[in-house]
């Protein structure tokens, strides 16, 4: 299995990965792989990721979906955007955590960090 399949396969059942901004430190954030793209929010109410707002670069560190162990570090683009109705509820249904499944996120800002070369997805 090439790379581009082997990481997508493992994004597509990744609840979580690591974000690492350059110059700071990893977290460890839910996430959503859609699209050729890893989705996430950040925000008062939600996960924090020191140096990711206004970064151009970042990365994104997979673990293997079976051993749970590192697979690859995948260097991305990243932008904050104002997701469409699709992916809003995409990332409400992948939130993890979230206190009442009726209650609305309260997101400050959505991120879209895309593979650089991008995934064929």
């Amino acid at each position: 299995m090439d790379i581009t399949r082997l990481l997508d396969a493992a994004l597509r059942k990744a609840a979580a990965v690591w974000v690492r901004p350059e110059g700071h430190p990893a977290r460890l954030v839910w996430a959503l792989w859609r699209d050729g793209a890893v989705w996430l929010a950040t925000g008062p109410e939600e996960q924090e990721v020191p140096g990711l707002a206004g970064a151009a670069t970042a990365t994104v560190t997979v673990r293997s979906p079976s051993t749970h162990s590192h697979l690859v570090d995948v260097p991305v683009a990243v932008e904050a955007v104002t997701p469409d109705e699709a992916v809003t509820a995409a990332l409400a249904t992948a939130r993890l955590n979230r206190p009442s499944l009726s209650a609305p996120p309260s997101w400050t800002t959505v991120h879209r960090l895309v593979p650089t070369p991008p995934l064929a997805h």
